[in-house]
């Protein structure tokens, strides 16, 4: 199966939050543990965007979180193990600057620990001035 047999959809009913949940709590180290409600609340409040397979099995999601003027913050991007290599973190990225770049975004930015090649791909390159940024982490219990 190449990237050109799946189909990328934006709308949430669409997108089965269940399988996002499973997917990011217990297989992505950024949201290792986080809770149903937390994927349900953080989707209705994103843009989404699910790859799916011909007979329409989701097989990949990412989220952008913005203010759709100025910026962007494209996260949660995870693709199922077994649909891994075809293209389809590239095709989910690509869809979500698609969808950015009328707004007039000036600035879509993301984490990551092991995918810079995957962004770099869609034009993605490290922060200029790191030492601008500010991270506030709640207290621990």
């Amino acid at each position: 199966m190449s990237s050109d047999d799946y189909v990328i959809r934006t709308d949430l009913a669409d997108m089965d939050l269940d399988l996002v949940h499973r997917w990011l709590s217990t297989d992505a180290y950024w949201a290792m543990g986080r809770s149903r409600d937390k994927v349900g609340t953080a989707a209705a409040n994103s843009l989404n965007f699910a790859a799916f397979t011909g007979d329409g099995q989701q097989v990949a999601y990412a989220r952008v979180l913005t203010d759709r003027a100025n910026f962007a913050w494209l996260c949660d991007v995870y693709v199922d193990p077994d649909h891994r290599g075809r293209g389809l973190g590239n095709r989910l990225v690509e869809a979500a600057i698609a969808d950015l770049e009328p707004m007039g975004i000036g600035r879509i930015v993301l984490a990551t620990r092991d995918a810079h090649e995957v962004y770099e791909r869609v034009g993605f390159e490290p922060l200029p001035d790191p030492g601008m940024w500010m991270i506030r982490v709640p207290p621990g219990p």
